[in-house]
């Protein structure tokens, strides 16, 4: 067999594949490196290397201040709003499983209103209809409010956490419905409290459930962050965006703003299966 493949490889029959190329193959396959990811990583190497060449680049070190700025603010307006817009949608999904009424409808039409318009519509609702309320309002000039009430990351923060509340209250919803009910009796015949059967046994099972769904929400919500450039809050969209106005260049800056936006994608993702994987179930 190695004799044949000698042979082949030295007449160039292009049929044939050497023994070093297939066995590092077998061992890429093996190390769970499918042929088809080797093959878009190369393309996707020959892509870099091709915009690094021929591209414009001059103008990073003039603009490295502002983008790392831009890029801090998107990184915490999302931390944020996540952490935030999570805490909240605990209760709201929660309530809409086990009621009372009185609770459960108000929950029930804060994330239908929520859902049903759209992010940037309520985010100007904030900015442009709130904001101008509160000047005309001497109690909350006066106060220690007023500083932050002037700037407008307050309102991209308080849109960006209600949208993401909203539709996680419904992931939680559903989530929180799907545990097993003989689960919760079980532990109730066990002797355990109200408090420890959520704790202990309904909320690690939910979150658990819902993670899958709530790594995509929160990947959703990165890619919903430049919205408030709109208000003048100079996030890492806004800061490539200025870029390309003042230095006139359009695919530089566009294609590094995408690589940065895969870049955090991709570390949303690794994060969620690395929970996914750590969270217990039982």
């Amino acid at each position: 067999m190695n004799d044949l493949s000698s042979e082949n490889a030295l007449s160039g029959n292009p049929g044939a594949s050497s023994p070093v190329s297939a066995g590092l193959l077998s061992r890429a396959a093996a190390s769970g490196f499918a042929l088809h990811r080797i093959v878009m990583a190369a393309v996707a190497i020959a892509i870099l290397v091709i915009c690094a060449l021929q591209m414009r680049w001059d103008w990073l070190p003039e603009y490295h201040d502002i983008i790392f700025e831009g890029l801090w603010r998107t990184v915490w307006l999302l931390i944020a709003s996540v952490v935030i817009g999570f805490l909240l949608a605990l209760p709201l999904g929660l309530v809409q499983v086990t009621g009372p009424a009185i609770l459960a409808s108000p929950a029930k039409a804060f994330c239908n209103v929520i859902r049903g318009t759209p992010l940037l519509l309520q985010l100007w609702l904030l900015y442009y209809g709130l904001g101008s309320v509160f000047p005309a309002i001497p109690e909350i000039r006066d106060s220690w409010l007023w500083p932050y009430l002037r700037q407008a990351w307050p309102y991209a923060l308080l849109s960006l956490t209600i949208s993401f509340a909203a539709y996680e209250a419904e992931v939680m919803r559903g989530a929180f419905a799907g545990v097993p009910k003989g689960e919760l009796e079980a532990a109730k015949a066990y002797g355990f409290t109200p408090w420890q059967i959520f704790r202990r046994i309904w909320m690690p099972r939910a979150i658990h459930r819902a993670l899958p769904t709530l790594g995509g929400e929160v990947v959703l919500q990165l890619k919903a962050t430049p919205l408030v450039a709109t208000i003048t809050v100079i996030d890492v969209y806004g800061a490539f965006t200025r870029v390309r106005q003042d230095a006139f260049l359009t695919y530089e800056p566009l294609l590094l703003l995408a690589f940065i936006y895969m870049l955090m994608a991709g570390a949303l993702v690794v994060l969620f299966r690395y929970l996914e994987r750590r969270i217990p179930v039982k």
